[in-house]
């Protein structure tokens, strides 16, 4: 499924993963990664980050965002085997990824563009969702001519965020209180040294 226009290139694989695999790496990364539960400064007063962190890459680059500095821990089997795979696909290099662990429809990601000038001039993401099914929303950053919609980003799909889309459009993943299951969330980076 593509979303395509002069400022937007989004493309959405459902099952880029079998349900078999998906399963394996959801149990594997909810039960082998050391999350990290980071605290988040807005408008001057410290909040937890209503989610968990972990990030992996090349030893020799860190990712900032939001006040937080994260550096790598070594790639595991089974991200180099997700990576190679989303690297076949897109045809792209990612140096990093980072890891969202969303507990249950509490835990949320408010609306961003993930812009940090180490992503670069060209910023192309892949994002891998494992667990349970939640809604993940665009809309453009213009308030003159506002557009959006929202992708529901399955077990084992692969979402896709190509230039210019981080330029003119925020994305974020809202509270669904109704979720009672956990998400994991993959965003493939590739992060200038």
């Amino acid at each position: 499924m593509l979303f395509c226009a002069d400022d937007l290139s989004v493309e959405y694989v459902p099952r880029f993963f079998n349900k078999e695999k998906s399963d394996f790496f959801l149990n594997t990364f909810t039960s082998s990664i050391d999350w990290r539960g980071d605290k988040i400064k807005i408008y001057g007063k410290t909040h937890p980050l209503p989610r968990l962190t972990a990030f992996f890459g090349d030893l020799d680059i860190s990712y900032s965002y939001s006040g937080i500095t994260m550096n790598p821990l070594p790639w595991t089997k089974e991200l180099l085997e997700i990576k190679s795979k989303i690297e076949y696909y897109t045809g792209n290099y990612f140096n990093s990824v980072l890891l969202n662990r969303y507990r249950d429809g509490c835990d949320y990601h408010g609306f961003h563009s993930d812009n940090e000038s180490s992503l670069g001039d060209t910023i192309n993401i892949a994002s891998v969702s494992l667990g349970s099914v939640r809604d993940f929303k665009f809309k453009t950053r213009d308030n003159l001519h506002k557009r959006s919609f929202t992708v529901p980003l399955e077990h084992g799909s692969l979402l896709l965020m190509n230039h210019p889309t981080q330029i003119s459009w925020l994305h974020s993943l809202p509270k669904r209180l109704k979720v009672r299951n956990e998400r994991i969330n993959l965003t493939f980076r590739y992060i200038s040294k």
